[in-house]
């Protein structure tokens, strides 16, 4: 899939929930949200023949806590969808820091080539990174109108993650292993 339809594919049910939300309220947000991301999915599994870990764990929560929220007529359900999914998040790491066993490097291994103490001090900093955004998200719709939330959700938390993840690269760049020369090119003379 060519970056750009990636691109929709992973920020595109955000904006539909924001503009149907900005349109027709929470409800209709939520439902499109939902329909959107299931979307998202399929298009995936189109162009690639499968769907990452991630995106299915994450259209899960969109999928119950939309459904309880449409359900029940309650948006309460959809605000503490993202404070559940980063403490989830926080806490699988944390529990594999904890345990020694090292889940960053099992989710991005094929991508970054780091050291043992780069892992572990790399999935910390997500740990907290993730209690931080549980922590302002219930802040944020606790205090706030609804309106503020989704702004919150859409123009925050996405920028926030995405600035946290540039600050994280001078440390990768610290830590990362310099890869192998193949073995036919060693053994030449």
């Amino acid at each position: 899939m060519n970056p750009y339809m990636r691109l929709i594919v992973e920020a595109g049910p955000l904006a539909a929930f924001f503009v149907s939300n900005s349109k027709f309220g929470i409800m209709t947000g939520t439902a499109v949200f939902m329909a959107a991301t299931l979307v998202a999915l399929l298009v995936s599994w189109h162009f690639e023949r499968r769907v990452p870990v991630m995106p299915v764990v994450g259209a899960g929560f969109v999928l119950v806590f939309g459904g309880l929220t449409l359900w029940l007529n309650d948006d309460l359900f959809i605000k503490i969808k993202p404070t559940l999914v980063n403490l989830l998040l926080a806490t699988v790491l944390f529990v594999g820091h904890a345990t020694r066993r090292n889940v960053m490097k099992h989710v991005l291994g094929t991508v970054l080539n780091l050291t043992d103490e780069g892992w572990r001090t790399l999935g910390l900093r997500w740990a907290w990174f993730f209690l931080v955004l549980a922590g302002l998200n219930e802040a944020v719709w606790r205090t706030l109108s609804t309106d503020d939330w989704v702004n919150f959700k859409v123009f925050g938390i996405m920028p926030l993650t995405l600035l946290f993840s540039m600050l994280q690269a001078p440390f990768i760049l610290r830590h990362q292993v310099a890869d192998e020369q193949p073995r036919d090119e060693a053994a030449a003379p």
